[in-house]
């Protein structure tokens, strides 16, 4: 006998109001060994993350990736963990109550705004049900993804549809699966980069606009990620005005040997530092939130490897 989630009550006439959860990849709960372990063992048995038959990278993840990659990864969120925890789900959080007031002052009637991640606290599981429980009738779900990917986008659908199939009463629901072309989007991603410049007092002689990447044979097989990161990219460079001699697209955060979306930014780095460019920025649109990806992979790798080659800025 199946059980389901139960919806009792529910009286006619009650005024429905909109739940709106925004959805990210994910953080451990704490920056140890532990607590990163317990995250990676998650997130890399999506079979949406690593396409393998499953016995075998059952035996790769346990025997080999979970016994090494957690204590160097947990060095790395050491070095950007706050006071109040991981970047990403602060960040998150603090999207989330912006949204909720912005909307609430626009929209007539009930708007509630969560924030859940995809691996990790809070869970999808948990946000849904609160949502729920606080009244919502009427649901759209915001993967913090601009550009789609099976990856990551999928996956979010994976996990919230897998969820609803426990309620008895389903919610009407929205599922928005990419913004990567979004005319506010790309205003705003233009509008902070001219800030920095202006901050800054200069513009730069490169902007690289950093992706993170994935396999090529995801692209291969239909997944619309590199057209998706290479439009956002154009859009904001024909926004700035910058001729093409002038940005670039590249793709950070590979993982094994199998080839990756090319070109590479460390290598990419490398290359302008070489090539005697002298100045550059790296900017990320497909985070919505800084991470470690950005915070210490991009920031302080990235940054390390073109000023160690003759980078000045």
């Amino acid at each position: 006998m199946t059980n389901y989630l139960n919806h009792t009550n529910h009286t006619h006439g009650t005024k429905e109001r909109l739940g709106i959860l925004l959805v990210n990849l994910g953080s451990p709960d704490g920056p140890d060994t532990g607590s990163v372990r317990r995250y990676l063992a998650e997130f890399l048995w999506d079979p949406r993350v690593v396409e393998m038959p499953r016995p075998l990278w059952w035996l790769i993840l346990h025997g080999f990736v979970l016994r090494f990659r957690p204590r160097h990864s947990a060095a790395m969120y050491q070095k950007v963990w706050t006071e109040q925890g991981s970047p990403l789900i602060c960040i998150s959080r603090q999207q989330a109550q912006q949204v909720e007031k912005k909307l609430q002052s626009k929209i007539r009637g009930d708007v509630l705004v969560d924030v859940a991640m995809r691996y990790g606290n809070p869970n999808i599981k948990d946000a849904l049900r609160g949502l729920r429980a606080a009244g919502a009738r009427r649901f759209l779900i915001l993967p913090m993804y601009p550009q789609y990917s099976a990856t990551t986008t999928a996956s979010v659908f994976d996990a919230v549809t897998s969820e609803l199939q426990t309620w008895r009463w389903l919610p009407d629901m929205r599922f928005i699966n990419s913004y990567h072309d979004q005319p506010a989007y790309i205003n705003a991603l233009a509008k902070s980069i001219v800030s920095h410049w202006s901050t800054r007092g200069r513009k730069p002689e490169m902007l690289i606009f950093s992706f993170h990447g994935i396999p090529q044979r995801f692209v291969n097989n239909g997944d619309p990620y590199f057209c998706h990161c290479q439009k956002t990219a154009r859009l904001v460079a024909e926004k700035l005005l910058l001729k093409e001699s002038r940005w670039k697209v590249t793709f950070q955060s590979r993982v094994g040997r199998e080839p990756w979306l090319e070109p590479y930014t460390d290598n990419t780095l490398k290359q302008m530092a070489h090539q005697g460019i002298k100045s550059l920025d790296v900017v990320c649109p497909g985070f919505s939130a800084d991470c470690l990806e950005t915070l210490e992979e991009i920031n302080m790798e990235n940054r390390e490897i073109f000023l160690n080659r003759g980078g000045t800025d």
